[in-house]
């Protein structure tokens, strides 16, 4: 089974305010990257830190599990470990993805996938244009290195450990805008 962790337990210390709860076209920023990706996995974590309560009211009514960041201060990778810890024994993929990524363009998930089983590489990431993004694809022989991240630098540091184990997927669309800024917000009106 595929799992995605999706990570919303964040500071959002640029926006100044909870980003996730933010709404857009009559849903959470958040809610709109858990609707993104789950119709194409069989479980969703959604980790959360200090906003537990405003990101569990956001996503009432969906089929989620919820594992709490108590040291979301730790940064993203202790989130990801926090949400690795939650997967179901029998999960043979995992998705990290953002809950602050609202618009994924449609395919990269399905692409992702079809990359991770068709190359037999651990890994699947997006090229967006030749720019490396999220989420990605890891295969259970990283849950390991997963589980043990903490600090900031989040899955990069496993992406890069070893290339060799990289799918890369061309898409041909720009990076998803990440909701980071006020300024990310107005954007999001617009696209």
């Amino acid at each position: 089974m595929i799992a995605s962790i999706v990570l919303a337990a964040g500071f959002a210390r640029r926006m100044g305010r909870q980003k996730l709860l933010l709404e857009l076209r009559g849903k959470s920023v958040v809610r709109w990257s858990v609707e993104t990706v789950l119709p194409h996995v069989g479980d969703v974590v959604v980790v959360t830190g200090q906003d537990d309560d405003g990101v569990r009211a956001a996503l009432e009514g969906l089929p989620v599990r919820f594992a709490v960041n108590h040291r979301p201060q730790a940064g993203q990778g202790s989130s990801i470990a926090v949400g690795m810890a939650a997967l179901k024994p029998w999960t043979s993929a995992v998705l990290i993805a953002l809950g602050d990524q609202p618009r994924l363009p449609d395919g990269v998930i399905g692409a992702l996938v079809h990359a991770r089983e068709h190359s037999g590489k651990a890994i699947a990431v997006p090229l967006y244009r030749g720019v490396q993004g999220t989420p990605v694809l890891f295969a259970a022989e990283v849950f390991g290195e997963l589980g043990a991240l903490d600090g900031d630098a989040g899955a990069k540091s496993v992406v890069q450990a070893r290339p060799e184990r990289v799918a890369r997927v061309p898409i041909d669309a720009p990076m998803p805008l990440d909701v980071d800024t006020p300024e990310d917000y107005a954007r999001l009106h617009v696209q």
